[in-house]
């Protein structure tokens, strides 16, 4: 499989937009592999097009998300959080990972809050601190109509 530069550059617009979401880290990495296995003219004329395309502003983006975090979701990891609610409220709760909520202003962990015994959306950036326990959750099948959503229609990402 090759890229064009048009596509290479094409997703470094889409990966440079991932700062303070999940997945920033990984998308670094990405653009590396997919620069690496481009043919040598390809990555050159990429890197050319690449210093002709300018953003405007820097997204300053939440805090990035701790790598435990992300790798114990993954993983399937059980978490141990101490979260801040809306109303500042810090409590500490063993929470099964099941995926996240992105959406245009904020980040959250889905997850089975066994504190309350139901399915919660985590504000990312209301995670104060965040430790991967040794036990697996096990796995949890989610509808998208069981998901709450703060704003507008929830999509489910695909590959496609």
């Amino acid at each position: 499989m090759n890229f064009s530069p048009d596509e290479a550059v094409a997703v470094a617009v889409a990966l440079h937009r991932t700062e303070g979401t999940p997945f920033h880290s990984a998308a670094g990495t990405a653009l590396r592999k997919l620069l690496a296995a481009m043919q040598d003219g390809d990555a050159s004329a990429a890197h050319d097009l690449a210093l002709r395309v300018h953003l405007i502003g820097r997204e300053a983006g939440p805090p990035p998300v701790p790598a435990v975090l992300t790798d114990a979701v993954s993983a399937r990891r059980v978490l141990r959080l101490r979260y801040t609610d809306r109303e500042g409220r810090a409590t500490i709760r063993d929470v099964e990972p099941v995926g996240y909520v992105g959406s245009t202003t904020a980040w959250y962990l889905l997850g089975w809050c066994r504190l309350r015994g139901g399915l919660r959306a985590f504000r990312l950036d209301r995670v104060d601190r965040v430790t991967a326990t040794a036990e697996t959750a096990p796995r949890r099948a989610v509808r998208p109509e069981e998901i709450q959503v703060p704003e507008g229609d929830l999509r489910t990402l695909t590959l496609l």
